[in-house]
């Protein structure tokens, strides 16, 4: 269901459970994947909705677009070859809701969509998300060695407001490097 922004306290509280539909096509340049859906994003059914989430003003300071878009315009994404995805599908309060074994089976369902979309590069949105799903142990922000279903990894910051480690111009820098990387 596409919907305005906004949703009311009602809206937000049975959004639990609820999923977004993924930002994709096929040969993308970038597949950014984050961990799953916040409350407030699963009940507009749009990714990194709520509001003082960096993603969209990393996006754009990165390089990946013209202009900020807004999470009314993901869709638009796909015409600059960028693509958003989770690990896990549903919508939660917190990531800590989540269980092992959802973040790892979530770990299967990306390879599997890469596999089947083949983007160049697959971006995950925070190192304990990677960590998690795929047993790394030596996850670093940035290029990871080896691929994920033939595209290249890379490790960004988790752009949540609730991430204090990065504030916006060092999110936006990491998002720059990616996006040079991208170029080469």
């Amino acid at each position: 269901m596409v919907r305005a922004l906004k949703p009311t306290r009602e809206e937000i509280a049975a959004a639990h459970g609820k999923t977004i539909d993924d930002v994709i096509k096929p040969g993308l340049t970038v597949l950014f994947c984050g961990i799953n859906p916040g409350l407030y994003s699963a009940a507009v059914n749009r990714h990194f909705a709520r509001p003082g989430n960096r993603f969209w003003p990393a996006l754009y300071r990165g390089g990946f677009t013209p202009r900020q878009l807004r999470a009314t315009e993901q869709w638009e994404l796909l015409d600059y070859g960028l693509g958003i995805t989770n690990l896990v599908a549903r919508g939660t309060a917190r990531a800590d809701e989540l269980t092992r074994a959802e973040i790892v089976a979530g770990g299967e369902a990306l390879v599997a969509k890469v596999l089947e979309y083949q983007p160049a590069w697959v971006a995950v949105l925070g190192i304990t998300a990677y960590r998690s799903a795929f047993g790394s142990r030596t996850v670093h922000i940035g290029q990871q060695s080896g691929a994920l279903g033939g595209a290249n990894v890379w490790v960004l910051p988790n752009p949540s407001g609730l991430n204090a480690h990065f504030q916006l111009d060092d999110l936006a820098a990491e998002f720059a490097k990616l996006h040079a990387a991208t170029l080469c």
